[in-house]
């Protein structure tokens, strides 16, 4: 089965413009199914804010045929040592809700205990006439699950112009559905549930 790995590192001004000018290219990795780069931001953070459109600090979520590829990328690339000075991550697919092209979801959903740790990854591209839209609707929620106490650690990443990602650590997957489902007990729960809505 495959494996996701989340990564995050700082790298210098010119280091993290090169991997975002050219970003890490399933072609020319084996063993890669599909990567997205980005620079980190913070949950909620201003629309013109200057990490909307570049940080030093890189993002790359990627899938990989197995755990080999992964390590052999980490251990042999040169974007891969790079990247394997910072923190990251790996994996198991439990579901999906939505669509996304690039990546290979597997056809099936793993059920696992209510008190178990999950993480959440999201990732929009958006057609450009849908930004202003998408903004209003899911800043709110960014900054829902930024605040949200049921988070151990909680983060934003976007490439410019046009693909913005949310990434989530939740101490229970209970507390992840309560705030899915508007049950958590924060101000305005509903700010999730209220913008899958809109979108529908």
């Amino acid at each position: 089965m495959s494996v996701f790995s989340y990564h995050l590192v700082r790298l210098s001004f010119i280091s993290a413009l090169r991997i975002m000018i050219f970003p890490i290219d399933s072609k020319q990795i084996n063993g890669l199914i599909h990567a997205e780069t980005m620079t980190a931001m913070i949950l909620g953070s201003s629309v013109f804010s200057i990490s909307r459109i570049f940080s030093s600090e890189i993002v790359v979520f990627a899938q990989w045929e197995n755990e080999d590829y992964l390590n052999e990328f980490l251990q042999s690339k040169k974007n891969g040592k790079q990247i394997a000075k910072g923190w990251h991550i790996r994996l198991d697919y439990l579901r999906q809700w939505g669509k996304i092209s690039g990546f290979q979801i597997p056809n099936l959903e793993i059920k696992i205990e209510n008190e178990k740790s999950v993480v959440a990854v999201t990732i929009a591209r958006m057609k450009y006439s849908q930004i202003p839209r998408f903004l209003r609707w899911g800043r709110p929620v960014e900054k829902q699950v930024r605040d949200s106490r049921g988070t151990t650690l909680s983060l934003a990443s976007i490439r410019y112009p046009n693909i913005i990602s949310t990434f989530s650590i939740w101490k229970t997957q209970k507390e992840m559905n309560d705030m899915v489902h508007g049950h958590s007990r924060m101000p305005e729960p509903k700010r999730h549930i209220n913008a899958m809505k809109e979108r529908k």
